[in-house]
């Protein structure tokens, strides 16, 4: 590292968890972020001050009034401009060393495997089960993981997938479309929320990159809003799940 990187990234340098090694890992590592909204934005911020070296970003939407309540990396002066690109651009006032890049396209089941082909961790902030599907679909044949947030209302979640052959794919979880999918427009959302676990999927993706403590591999971690409340539960890899069982069958 550099005298200046060493200045930049002294705080995690002194922890025993990620040091010099682990630092030069986040240097190294690339990871893409699909969705530049609630989620997306605080990942991405977190991610680029921590250092991780190759930041894509994916998302065909224009800021909207609307979301100002929760994406706090956007201003009134971004209104009717790329997601994207602005994230992009704000990453990149952040820590301009990072090779960011910004990528307006939406993502399908036909795109997935070409745009996130090549990165070392999957991070999902998308808020539609179909666009969570084409994701976890080329994660799985990519081998790549997956870290997978959600909010809506006061409660959020986060969990790690496709980490190893033994390891649940999302739709281990989330088999099939649920019949009353609603997005954050229809259900709301208390706005910090979004702050909240976008952060950790942030602190998720660096401890994953760096290997310390204990990653949310096989395990889903919810959190309350309203109580204040958290818990972390086992997610086993399902022998009958309607997407990797049968492709472990052939």
């Amino acid at each position: 590292m550099t005298p200046e990187q060493v200045q930049r990234y002294a705080r995690h340098l002194v922890l025993k968890e990620i040091g010099g090694p682990g630092q030069n890992k986040l240097l190294s590592s690339r990871i893409v972020i699909i969705g530049a909204g609630g989620l997306g934005g605080p990942a991405a911020l977190y991610a680029a001050a921590a250092g991780i070296g190759q930041i894509t970003i994916i998302d065909d939407d224009h800021v909207d009034i609307s979301n100002l309540q929760r994406q706090i990396q956007f201003t009134q002066d971004h209104i009717g401009r790329p997601k994207a690109d602005i994230l992009a651009q704000q990453l990149t006032a952040l820590n301009s060393a990072l090779d960011i890049d910004a990528v307006k396209d939406r993502l399908t089941h036909a795109n997935a495997p070409r745009l996130l082909k090549g990165h070392d961790l999957i991070l999902d902030g998308t808020d539609s089960f179909t666009a969570r599907f084409a994701v976890n679909q080329a994660s799985y044949a990519h081998g790549i993981p997956l870290l997978s947030g959600a909010v809506g209302r006061f409660n959020g979640q986060i969990g790690l997938f496709n980490t190893e052959n033994s390891a649940p794919c999302y739709r281990c979880f989330v088999p099939d479309i649920p019949p009353d999918e609603q997005s954050c427009a229809q259900a709301g959302i208390i706005g910090a929320l979004a702050g909240v676990i976008g952060s950790m999927m942030a602190l998720e993706a660096v401890k994953y990159l760096t290997n310390a403590g204990d990653s949310l591999a096989g395990s889903l971690f919810l959190y309350d809003g309203l109580s204040g409340g958290s818990r972390k539960i086992a997610l086993p890899k399902d022998p009958n799940c309607p997407f990797c069982a049968q492709r472990q069958s052939k």
